[in-house]
């Protein structure tokens, strides 16, 4: 990759993201868990610069670093180094080299909200309160022998734990392995600060940062309100353990951090019910260069549901902020091929729903197996790898059902691995996998990649401006692309029945001129339309066209 490439500060807005679960990716050295030599094997299925690679242009890696696995690689023991199960920092460095020779850039996930409670700087802490590293933590003594308040931790529930060596309560609230860092302390910020700088040294791109929006506790310590909810994390109202106002002064500065290097991009996982609130960590174009909008996860299928999370989140963000979507990841709430099932239109739903995604003014986020179809697997109770599934089923069944191994052959274990994975591969990869797909034009993966490389060769798709020519109820979306140069008109139908694109208000808008088919399920390429009476879309039609002159 030429330093013109690397150093292109448009790159994060104009790419595609694929989100790599390291451990189910591809088993390189046949341990039964996916590691680096495993994906490195892979970069030429991800981008080999041809249109018979998927053409994503980074890779966004879960936790990496050297962990005790209490939460599969989000409880870090060492800030500086690579887990042993994924293979080593020389490895590391050869992902880097051999990604970037593809024009691939490499997002390393940046885990500073807490540690692993068996990280060195956690253990000096526990020696005593005069020991330099006491501080760097979040410590109470507590209320008559009890925590101090009643904050409440994801895996746990409870999230004060006592430490009879220095008679106080740390915080946690994720589970008891997991103490949460004190980004008040200006030592303990430098530190995070300096490995920021460390992996941006040796080249990574950015960082996807974990749970940006907990960083900062309210500093009197006071009691969250209850709320009813069916989701054990949900039962208060975050109000005094996330969301303090001091969090964007922290998310300047680590935008200054980051800014340093050319290129390179801060994006936030912001756990909030707000999207307001979390637009709110764009700031003034001075914060996070983009924040994680998580709704389309909780929406049912239709497209008034899709249409008012992007009209809310492109009207909140405006020209100062950069959108971020993403359907599907390794947290919530299983795989959307899985979500949005519903017989033999499944694979119609996911077409429609890939085809949004990135066509959208926005960078999108894939997950893995998202472009061949994977869906959940239901997991037995007594192979539950996931500290939250064990912790509350039946009430939420874990995550395990969207992280099982990359299907990549039919073979036993689905070419993942040549042994027994570390979670069962899901039973229908004999017929959904990468190398079957890759072989048929019908499938979902060659979708997949005809949308991408189009998306890459089409302006108006990767910068344009987005403009909505539906609203309110509707069985369809249809909305403008548009630059200086192009204008691109998307139309995606999310019913299995025709419906007339009427385009209500916008007629002349679209009627102007003719148009080019650039994409469709239904209509072949580089066809004419002319739109002035409108058009019926056939059912769960995806249809990309582009204003051209002249005569139909």
């Amino acid at each position: 990759m030429s330093g013109r490439e690397r150093d292109s500060e448009k790159w994060w807005k104009t790419g595609v993201v694929y989100q790599i679960y390291p451990m189910s990716f591809m088993d390189g050295n046949g341990d039964g868990v996916g590691d680096l030599k495993g994906i490195v094997s892979k970069l030429d299925y991800l981008n080999d610069g041809t249109g018979t690679s998927l053409g994503i242009d980074a890779i966004w890696l879960s936790p990496i670093y050297p962990s005790p696995n209490k939460d599969f690689g989000y409880d870090i023991s060492d800030y500086r180094g690579i887990d042993p199960r994924y293979g080593s920092l020389e490895d590391f460095k050869t992902l880097l080299r051999e990604a970037h020779d593809r024009n691939i850039r490499i997002v390393m996930d940046l885990v500073i909200n807490h540690t692993s409670n068996e990280h060195p700087w956690f253990i000096e802490a526990c020696k005593g309160r005069e020991n330099p590293y006491h501080d760097w933590y979040m410590w109470h003594e507590g209320k008559k022998g009890k925590a101090p308040n009643n904050w409440f931790a994801a895996f746990d529930r409870k999230a004060w734990w006592w430490v009879e060596d220095v008679r106080k309560f740390y915080l946690s609230t994720w589970c008891r392995y997991q103490p949460e860092v004190n980004w008040r302390n200006p030592e303990l910020k430098q530190a995070m600060f300096d490995m920021m700088r460390f992996w941006l040294d040796l080249g990574v791109d950015g960082y996807r940062i974990d749970v940006i929006n907990w960083f900062i506790k309210d500093d009197r310590f006071r009691s969250n309100p209850y709320r009813l909810s069916l989701n054990p994390p949900d039962y208060q109202r975050h109000i005094y353990d996330r969301n303090r106002p001091e969090i964007h002064d922290l998310c300047r500065e680590i935008r200054g951090v980051v800014d340093a290097y050319p290129g390179r991009f801060a994006l936030g996982e912001v756990f909030t019910d707000s999207a307001e609130e979390a637009a709110s960590y764009y700031g003034d174009g001075d914060e996070l260069h983009m924040a994680f909008n998580f709704e389309f996860l909780f929406q049912k299928w239709g497209a008034s549901n899709f249409l008012g999370v992007i009209d809310k989140w492109d009207g909140l963000l405006g020209d100062k902020g950069w959108p971020t979507y993403t359907l599907s990841n390794h947290d919530l709430p299983g795989r959307h091929y899985s979500r949005y099932a519903k017989g033999d239109e499944t694979d119609k739903r996911a077409r429609v729903a890939a085809a949004m995604l990135l066509t959208l003014r926005g960078t999108p986020f894939l997950y893995y197996g998202e472009e061949i179809g994977m869906s959940n697997r239901k997991i037995p109770r007594k192979t539950i790898q996931d500290p939250m599934g064990k912790k509350f089923w039946p009430i939420l069944k874990g995550r395990d059902p969207g992280r099982t191994p990359m299907q990549w052959n039919a073979s036993s274990h689905a070419g993942f691995s040549t042994t027994e994975p570390w979670l069962p591969v899901h039973p229908n990869h004999t017929v959904v996998n990468a190398e079957k797909e890759a072989g048929d034009p019908g499938s979902i993966l060659s979708f997949y990649r005809e949308m991408i490389w189009l998306r890459k060769k089409t302006p108006a798709l990767c910068q344009g401006s987005y403009r909505p020519l539906v609203s309110g109820r509707t069985d369809y979306l249809a909305y403008l692309r548009s630059n200086p140069e192009q204008t691109v008109l998307v139309l995606l139908n999310f019913v299995g029945k025709p419906v007339p694109a009427l385009l209500s208000g916008h007629q002349t808008e679209v009627s102007r001129g003719n148009w080019e088919v650039l994409f469709g399920t239904d209509r072949a390429k580089g066809n004419r339309m002319e739109l002035s009476s409108g058009l019926s879309l056939r059912g769960y039609e995806v249809l990309i066209l582009e204003e051209k002159g002249g005569s139909a």
